[in-house]
Formats: C-alpha cells, structure tokens, sequence
C-alpha cells in the first residue's frame, strides 16, 4: 500500500503537476488530495484575532467572511508552500508579478490596464507589473523585461522596488532553495554556474548527468539516501499522523490504528517485515528508510509520482559534477546570475537561452517577496553581489514560513485552531477590501455544504458531484443549485479523465506504430468509447461531461464544437465513414459500435469470421487486461464503462479483462515497469498546454527522459509538431500545432478521452452579497481573483 494523499479522492491516479502562477513546478498537492479534519465551532463575531469587537467597532464591521478550506500545512511562504491550500494563503497575501485573463492569456500592459471580452463581457485587468518579451532569433536567447507600478506598498507600508524582485529571484534559485518552484531549472543565461558556483557548470551535458545518475558512485548513492530518500519518508511519517479521524482514510486508519504501522503500510517495500512488532515507531522510520537505501526512484513511485525525485537527483548528480571539475582545476567562481538584472527602481529584466512558451509562467508568476521582512536588508547590496540573505543559506527566509507578509488583499494575522485569519490590507494598490476580516476554516468535506445551510461558513468549495448537487437543489427552496440559500458556481476542473493503452504492449507484431497496431488499438477504443455517456451521467450526472479529445476544456487550445474539423472519439469505422446517425437509440449505437469494432479487427490482421473474432494475427492476443483503480468495488467513474465494453466484447468473442485495483498503488508499479496494457486514470492540466511531458517518444519510460510518456507514443511528426509549439509566442500557430498533435494521438490510439468533470463553489445567499462576487468565474480566474471586492449582506 503507497501514500494516497497523491491519489484523487475517487481514486484517479496520474496527476499532472498544477502549475501554480506563484508557485511552478515540483508536484502540488490538490484540494481534494490532501487529508481535512472537521473545523472547530465559532462563536459569536469576532475580529481577525479571535477577539470580541473593541470600542467603536460594530457587528456589522467585524464580521467576519468565514471560508471552509480543506486542511493547511501551515506553510504560507510564498517560498514554501506545498499545497493548494497553503499557496492560497501565499496568493491572498502576496501578489504576483504575472497577471492573466478569464481564459489564462497574459495581460501583458496591465499597469494601464488591458480590456479583453469574456462570454459577451469586457473585462478590464490590472496588475502591479508590465511585460514585454524579446526573442532574439540570431542570438538564440529571450528577454524578459518587467517593470512594476511605483506605488504598490507591502501590508506594512513599505513600497516594492525592483530590489525585491531581485531578492525573490535569488532565492528561488538559491542552491539550498528545497520549495516546490523550479525557476532554477529554466534556462536561465548564468543559472547553472551560480548555483554551482563554477563558471564550468555550462559545460556538463544533460548526457553527462544521465551517465551519472545511471552509474553512481558511493558519495552520491549516500546523498540520494540522505537528502532524498530520508527527509521524504520522514515527511510522510508526519503525514500519516493526520489522516486519523479523516473519513476519506478510514478504512486505512481503522486497519492500522497506530501512525507507525500506517506508515509502514504504505511505505514498506519489504514483505516480511512486520512494523507491529517493532515498539519504537523512530525505530519503524528507521527500517523503512534502510530498505530503500539509495533506491530515490521505487521511492517516488511510492509516493505517486515517479518522477518526483527526479530533479533533485539530478541536481545531485549535476553538483558532484562540477565538484570533479573544480577538483581538476577547471572553472571559476560565480558571483551573481547573469542573466538576472536591475535595471532601475521598477524595473528588471530576465535573460535565458532560446525560447520555450512554458517559460514565462515561472519568470514572471512569482509573488514578489518584501526583501526587508524575509531578508535581512543589511546583507543586500546590488552591485557587490549581496541578496539578502548568506548565499547557501536560507534560515532567514525559511523562520517566516508561518506568518506570510506581502502587497496582497489581505493581511495574515494568525493560525490558531485550524482556522487562518486575516485582516483587509489597507495598503493594497487595488484599495482596501471591503470586508475588513476573513477567516478560512479546515471543513470536512461532509460539512462543506451544511456548513453554509447551517450559517457557520459562507463560501466553500465541495467537490462536484451527483449526490453534493442534489444536496444543495434540495436545500434551496426553488430546487435548483442556486437558489435563496445556496448559489452555486460551477467551473470545469483544469483536467480530465481517460483511459489509457500502452502501445509497446498492445500492437500487432511487434511495431506499435503500424496500420494494424492502430486498427487493434481503434476496435478497442471503439467499443470503450460507446459506453461514455451513460456511464458518466450514472457517476457525476451534471457534475461532469463527455470530452472528445486529450486535453481540458479549459485549455485555450482545446478544439471547440463549433470547429469545422471537430470530430467524436473514435466515431468512424476502418474506412472513414460516420459509425452512428443522429436517430440512432443507444442499443442501436452499442450495435454500430461491435459492427465498426469487427472492422478494426480483421484490418488488424485478426480473423473474423460470422461476426466473431476467432484469432488473433502473430504479435498479439485475443485478450487483453484493463487496470483501474476502483478500489477493488468498482468506485470510479469509468468503471461502468469497462463492464459494459467487456461484455460487449466478450460478444464477439475477444476479451477484456477488468482488473479492479484495491491497492491503487499496483498500478504505478506496473506502469513504472511498462508492464500496462490499458489502465484508467486522470490528468490534472497546466495554464500552458505543453505537451512535451506526456507525449514526447524521449519521455516513454525507460528512454532516459521524465518516464511521462506511459503511452509509449513514438511518433517523429508528433515530435517535431511539439517542440515547434513550445518554442512559439504565437498562440494561433500553437493551437493550430496542438489540434495536429491531437489528432496523432487519436489516430494512435493510444488514449480515450472520457470525461471532464467540474468543480464548485458555494456561497450563502443569505449572507454574502453576490453583486460583489467575481463574475464570470473560470478555472483560471477563480472567486479569490477579486476577492477584495466580495462584501456581506
């Protein structure tokens, strides 16, 4: 059993990292990821510190807009915060340099100002900070410039200058920066030599760290054992001991009601040891640790994410590098980043070698960290190197990671009883908010929803599903979602679900890229595909819809109905021709489907013969398994799907096996070691639709690249359309790229699009004022975009 805070609640494994505008990069944990502990009662109102109203101040004026959250880490550093939740707190205190519209796209001028129609509606954007980007095509290298508004002060007065974004910078790309941002892996002009402190770093090859990692020796074995294995397993320990009382863990909790044995549940790689026996749970730890020894990679697929580790490894690996070469006498030391630079008060400008879309989102989304709260202002100095803090050492910045300061909305004031409280930011450069105090309470999922039926929260977030709408319809006295007592606000989740095959696993004779694999692949896909919708209507009924293609609605490159080329999954036969009309009922559907499937079949090179599949051509089989983790009681979406395609199948006389998974956890192994046939799971989207990660042939497990590619898609158009896009500012050519790419990979076969679910909010429509609300909420421009303008009633 492995750790399942990286699993989605409904148990859909392959998440995406989320790619936070503040916080970019390593794996985030989700909202619906992470355990929740039932909030404690509030009492009459109180001000942001818990205490009654002082003289002077009303009721009115001190009640406080109360928030029910799933549980913090109490990380609120816009430097250190690792969940969703916690990077809330960092967001609504701080402010970013980047600012982007309802659709995702960057506001570019948004000092002034910039104007852009959403769904018939003009919205103007502002931000604190403006940005212009250079490509230099001769030079090979791409400019950043960014200049902020003179006049945007931190909570506490002190205005931000250019010196602040500068120390921000320097320590995200400090050498013992550990937090969640990956800026210092961007190619940045001077970064891997500052943080090697070589001038010889630039020489080391991404070759020469494969090699490394592949071969290492002794001293680098030790550091992956001490700096990567121990600290997360250690992490994971803690972890384990706020899962009790959980309900979503209750089954694990009641089967192991000591935090040391849970631990050992999930995280033991050795079958025989037995953590019950062993008194000491430090003694447990320690166990647990010694069998894994080096192993940093059985680890991060324990952990959910098999290339979790994967960075840090190889910032090991790179650093005993350029240790050798220093030893040799080669290189000099590196004083500052060359391609950072202060070029006045207001303004900065970053540097980095050729051009990638993704780029920007890290470059620019940082929230801008005030240098004289987490920095030490005596240890600055531009022009001689200094950036606030002792290079190498992070302590400074690292004792603030509890109380956040910054120039957004509001102000931090305290955590205390699983609630964070805050105070309205009179300095924000947007103006004050209106509510003077909020606070945001830890909610049980159960609770999100009554809570506000109940008066003790007022906005909430409960996941979007079938049972959770019609809670809330029947709470409303007009029986809909928004009604006198609950409004409901409903947007698409930045992901998606799909099934999956891997191509090196299932084809015909060996060659995953032929005809024949893509005809086995396209009669499988076509009998799965046919069960969608009634599938995912019994799961989510409203809460979710049937998507066509391997991407999120809520990409800007997702293609759109109302394209001319918008296409169906899987809803041609062999020879291209439409599979099902318009009046076609579902059992007549199901019917076309087989009579297409067979098609695919005997194109495959399978014999077909009376309508039944007797045999199958060399290199491929009659039978094929299904993995989905519906924890071994069919609890997943998509297994409705895999019954009825199978019985289907089973039909015309081929098989498919459904192997429902009561340990989630054996999928990442199988899959891990490229030993999958067909598996169900869900990505989580980033702003960018980047497909390099996913579909790239380099990331196919085994080639040396990030083990993303679980399709073992190889495909050289695919790559090429790729990396043209990325390296692109041109969004209608991307889009156009994207569409292309897209449609390979449906003719691949190698993924089912199923289904796009959604998220809510909730609000009290007794209490919160909805004319002050955010309009128009999207997935990338949530309620908190505006939530200095949200007033109570």
């Amino acid at each position: 059993m492995k750790k399942m805070n990286k699993v989605l609640s409904i148990l859909l494994v392959l998440t995406m990292c989320i790619m936070s505008l503040a916080a970019c990069g390593k794996k985030t944990k989700t909202d619906d990821q992470t355990p929740t502990k039932a909030p404690e009662a509030t009492a009459a109102p109180t001000d942001a510190a818990g205490e009654e109203p002082g003289a002077g101040e009303t009721e009115e004026n001190t009640t406080p807009l109360v928030v029910g959250y799933d549980a913090f880490s109490e990380k609120f550093s816009p430097f250190f915060a690792d969940t969703v939740m916690d990077q809330d707190v960092a967001n609504v205190t701080g402010v970013s340099l980047l600012t982007t519209d309802r659709g995702g796209a960057i506001i570019f001028n948004a000092i002034e100002g910039e104007t852009v129609a959403y769904n018939g509606t003009d919205y103007t954007y502002n931000g604190i900070a403006d940005l212009d980007i250079n490509i230099d095509t001769a030079a090979d290298t791409t400019t950043y410039y960014i200049k902020i508004r003179d006049d945007v002060k931190f909570s506490d007065g002190e205005v931000m200058d250019a010196d602040d974004i500068i120390f921000t910078y320097y320590v995200l790309s400090d050498p013992s920066y550990d937090g969640s941002s990956t800026l210092y892996s961007q190619p940045i002009i001077g970064m891997k030599n500052y943080r090697a402190n070589s001038s010889a770093a630039d020489t080391i090859t991404t070759e020469d760290v494969n090699k490394m990692l592949a071969e290492p020796n002794d001293d680098l074995k030790q550091q992956f054992a001490d700096k990567l294995v121990r600290p997360l397993l250690e992490e994971e320990y803690e972890w384990c001991g706020t899962l009790y009382g959980n309900e979503s863990y209750k089954k694990y909790t009641d089967a192991y009601p000591e935090q040391k044995d849970l631990f050992a549940s999930f995280y033991s790689i050795d079958e025989n040891y037995d953590s019950s026996a062993v008194a000491d749970a430090k003694q447990v730890v320690e166990d647990v640790i010694a069998q894994y020894g080096s192993d940093y990679k059985t680890l991060a697929a324990n952990y959910g994410d098999a290339a979790y580790l994967d960075a840090d490894a190889a910032a090991l690996a790179t650093t005993a590098l350029v240790e050798a070469k220093k030893a040799a006498g080669e290189g000099s030391d590196v004083a500052n980043i060359e391609g950072i630079k202060k070029l006045s008060n207001t303004e900065v400008q970053v540097t980095t070698k050729g051009y990638d879309a993704t780029a920007v989102y890290q470059i620019a989304g940082i929230i801008v960290a005030p240098l004289h709260y987490y920095g030490d202002v005596s240890q600055y100095d531009y022009e001689n190197n200094k950036f606030g803090f002792p290079r190498g050492d992070l302590s400074i910045v690292k004792g603030k990671t509890t109380k956040p300061l910054g120039a957004g909305p509001f102000k931090y004031v305290k955590y205390e009883n699983k609630v964070v409280f805050f105070e309205a930011n009179e300095n924000y450069y947007q103006g004050a908010p209106k509510t003077k105090y909020m606070q945001w309470k830890e909610t049980n999922s159960a609770d999100k929803v009554t809570g506000i039926e109940q008066g003790t929260i007022d906005i909430s977030n409960p996941s979007g599903s079938k049972t959770v709408f019609e809670q809330i319809a029947e709470m409303n006295s007009n029986g809909e979602l928004s009604g006198d007592k609950i409004v409901t606000n409903r947007v698409d989740n930045r992901g998606y679900g799909y099934i999956g095959m891997n191509a090196d696993r299932v084809n015909v004779g060996g060659e995953p890229a032929s005809e024949a694999s893509k005809n086995l692949r396209k009669a499988l896909s076509t009998v799965l595909s046919v069960y969608r919708d009634v599938a995912i209507d019994t799961y989510y009924g409203d809460a979710a819809s049937i998507i066509n293609y391997p991407i999120s609605n809520t990409s800007w490159a997702a293609p759109q109905k109302s394209d001319a080329d918008y296409a169906v999954a899987f809803s041609k036969d062999v020879n291209g021709n439409p599979i099902y009309t318009a009046s076609m009922s579902s059992e007549d559907k199901y019917a076309a489907a087989l009579k297409a499937a067979l098609g695919y079949f005997e194109a495959a090179g399978y014999t077909v013969s009376n309508g039944m599949v007797t045999a199958a051509p060399a290199g491929a089989k009659m039978e094929y398994t299904v993995m989905i983790p519906g924890d071994g009681e069919g609890d997943h979406p998509s297994f409705a799907i895999l019954t009825d395609a199978a019985a289907a199948l089973k039909s015309i006389g081929f098989t498919l096996t459904v192997d429902d998974l009561a340990d989630s956890a054996v999928l990442w192994e199988r899959m891990d070691a490229a030993q999958q046939e067909l598996w169900c799971a869900a990505w989580q989207a980033t702003i960018d639709p980047d497909m390099y990660q996913v579909y790239h042939s380099t990331n196919a497990v085994g080639k040396g690249g990030t083990d993303s590619n679980h399709y073992h898609i190889a495909d050289s158009d695919l790559d090429t359309l790729i990396m043209d896009a990325r390296k692109s500012d041109d969004q209608t050519y991307r889009k156009a790229a994207y569409k292309q790419c897209l449609d390979i990979v449906m003719d691949w076969a190698v993924e089912i699009p199923v289904y796009q679910r959604q998220n809510c909010i909730v609000f009290s429509g007794e209490r919160v004022n909805m004319d002050t609300v955010t309009p128009d909420v999207t997935t990338w421009y949530d309620w908190i975009a505006e939530i200095y303008t949200i007033e109570l009633k």
